[in-house]
């Protein structure tokens, strides 16, 4: 994480233009421009405003409390604090990382991201379980009849799946469901999660429009969950145990599903874990053509707008998550496999 802060905040800060310019346009002045950067702190070394931006993001942090000119004065508009070592002049807080506020409306970062995610989060899920429900359905009936007309027709869905760009899938989607076939299917080819009624009076939870976005960016995901799956299991069916299963008179139901699935499910989980971060973070297009006003829209929008804090407060937000995700996937593949160990050699 102390890489991907360092890596954004250069990659925003250094090579773009002066950002005050950015939000003042043709209409600029010179004193409006030096008072925008001092207030965003843009006329300190660029040295100072990095450990300012990582004083920001720690959830602990440094803070002066009297004067009121530094760059590091504890706000209490910024964000809510606790002090536990209370210093001369200044004091050591606990806090929530802080993503500082959007040069376009003023809003805090946090509070943006606390709007859009949720959704992000819900198409990206919804993916995912797609994916890894008929994936690993599809890997076990391609390995139980391998070299059958049904395993050769799931490679050529995988390999075409792997192949279409999400964008262009979203596009065709779209195009065939929510267009060709939409008095059938009924389906919209632009929609967020909340939907304003006929009437104009209030918002409702419109799923339908998930359907279409979800399935887009659960094709790909979708053709790695079957590859693997096959191959995985191919693996562990060629293994002692199994056969010494099949000796003892067991169902081949029974063994694949008690014995094998479990054990060839780590390869899967893996991929599963890339592809849950993966889908966090490039669903941006997918979003932007069905309008599911997520984390895609906002990161568009803010690159578009100039607006970097948000932009970069929704990287770190997506790298987190990546994080977490890597740790929950270590601590599974434990219950998957007792041959793995998360102790370490003794």
């Amino acid at each position: 994480m102390f890489g991907v802060v360092t890596l954004v905040f250069f990659l925003f800060t250094v090579l773009p233009s002066d950002p005050a310019r950015m939000i003042m346009g043709q209409r600029s002045d010179l004193d409006t421009e030096e008072a925008i950067r001092k207030e965003m702190g843009l006329n300190l070394p660029i040295g100072i405003q990095y450990l300012a931006y990582l004083n920001d993001v720690s959830p602990i942090s440094w803070h002066k409390t009297e004067d009121v000119d530094s760059f590091f004065y504890l706000n209490d508009n910024n964000y809510h604090y606790v002090k536990f070592l209370p210093l001369k002049n200044s004091a050591v807080v606990f806090k929530v990382p802080y993503l500082r506020r959007s040069y376009q409306s003023k809003r805090p970062v946090s509070e943006i991201i606390s709007e859009a995610f949720p959704k992000t989060l819900l198409l990206a899920v919804v993916s995912i379980v797609f994916a890894l429900i008929l994936g690993i359905i599809a890997g076990i009936f391609c390995a139980i009849y391998k070299d059958t007309w049904f395993d050769k027709t799931a490679l050529a869905v995988s390999v075409l799946g792997m192949s279409v760009p999400s964008f262009f899938a979203a596009i065709l989607f779209a195009w065939i469901f929510a267009f060709l076939l939409s008095d059938i299917t009924g389906l919209n080819m632009f929609g967020s999660l909340y939907t304003v009624d006929d009437y104009g009076s209030g918002q409702y939870v419109n799923l339908k429009n998930l359907i279409l976005p979800a399935l887009t960016l659960g094709i790909r995901p979708l053709a790695v969950v079957i590859e693997l799956t096959k191959n995985s299991l191919l693996d562990v069916l060629s293994q002692d145990y199994i056969r010494t299963a099949k000796a003892k008179g067991l169902a081949q139901k029974q063994v694949v599903v008690t014995h094998a699935l479990k054990n060839a499910l780590n390869p899967v989980i893996t991929a599963i874990s890339g592809w849950l971060a993966s889908l966090l973070a490039g669903a941006v297009f997918v979003e932007y053509i069905f309008d599911w006003k997520g984390m895609g829209v906002v990161i568009l929008d803010g690159l578009d707008k100039y607006d970097f804090p948000v932009v970069m407060g929704s990287l770190l937000y997506v790298s987190i998550i990546l994080v977490v995700i890597n740790v929950l996937c270590d601590i599974i593949y434990g219950w998957l496999d007792p041959r793995i160990s998360l102790k370490g050699p003794s």
